[in-house]
């Protein structure tokens, strides 16, 4: 992988543990929770993506509507079963089969929706980080402990392989500037959830006094995560950039374990050396 496109997935990974061990701690938010966060991270980003529009002379096109309404529509799914999934389960359980069926959907879609060729070892590594999820996961002997959690986890990372891919062809095949699609995405998000949202005024009150610093970090880290992969997919194929930024995996599940106390913390740090194995096989 291209050793930028590698360090941007790093930093990204950092900042996606950071947002998601945020969101667990509001469970219980739900679409009001992520109105908020969506909300406060237009009100941040818009100018700035504006202003990065305009310095690069790129005039809008009516293509990147339709990109920024897939990708919104898209990320509205994801961050509803996400937070869902939260309030059921564990983020050590939630988390990683999020993240590492995501990839791993991703990586068999892209080689004939996108032409996407990585090399064996490349695969190899992509297998490897599956595999290390897995067993942070729960998978043993007796097979996967099929939890609400563990269901909505992996319908999570469903999501999360739809909105790789179409994001990965509207910044390349469509030629939508990263920053753009991010924060039109961002915009759509907005938009589609405000009419439930607005029917739930007393519980937004609520959010806000209670959790304004997890919205805050939320929208900020969640933007700042994405925008750097996005960015990483103009230098690497999908097939690459989706499996690597499970890194964050690693971290995620140290969060669950030193922060929130999680139990089986071994197991769980055994299948985040087996992701490490495989990141670092996708990198060579």
């Amino acid at each position: 992988m291209h050793p930028v496109a590698l360090a941007l997935v790093v930093v990204a990974a950092l900042a996606h543990a950071g947002w998601n061990l945020c969101a667990k701690r509001v469970a219980g938010g739900g679409a009001a929770f992520v109105w908020l966060f969506t909300a406060v991270s237009a009100a941040i980003f818009v100018p700035l993506a504006a202003a990065a529009v305009l310095v690069t002379g790129q005039a809008p096109r009516p293509v990147w509507l339709l990109a920024m309404g897939v990708s919104g529509v898209l990320e509205v799914a994801y961050f509803l079963l996400l937070q869902r999934g939260y309030a059921v389960g564990d983020l050590s359980v939630v988390y990683p089969l999020a993240r590492g069926s995501g990839p791993m959907l991703s990586v068999l879609a892209a080689i004939p929706l996108l032409g996407d060729r990585p090399g064996v070892l490349a695969l190899v590594g992509a297998g490897a980080v599956v595999a290390g999820v897995l067993v942070i996961g729960g998978l043993g002997p007796s097979g996967m402990t099929w939890s609400a959690g563990a269901l909505y986890g992996l319908a999570t990372g469903a999501m999360i392989a739809a909105y790789t891919l179409w994001d990965a062809f509207a910044v390349t095949a469509l030629a939508v500037p990263p920053a753009a699609l991010l924060i039109g995405s961002g915009l759509c998000q907005f938009v589609l959830l405000s009419p439930l949202a607005l029917t739930r005024r007393a519980q937004l009150g609520t959010l806000w006094r209670s959790h304004w610093r997890a919205v805050v970090v939320v929208a900020v880290l969640a933007q700042l995560a994405y925008l750097l992969v996005l960015f990483a997919l103009r230098l690497a194929p999908v097939s690459l950039v989706a499996p690597a930024r499970e890194l964050s995996i690693v971290f995620g599940s140290l969060a669950a374990w030193l922060v929130l106390g999680e139990p089986n913390p071994r197991r769980r740090l055994a299948g985040a050396v087996v992701v490490l194995a495989g990141v670092a096989a996708i990198a060579v």
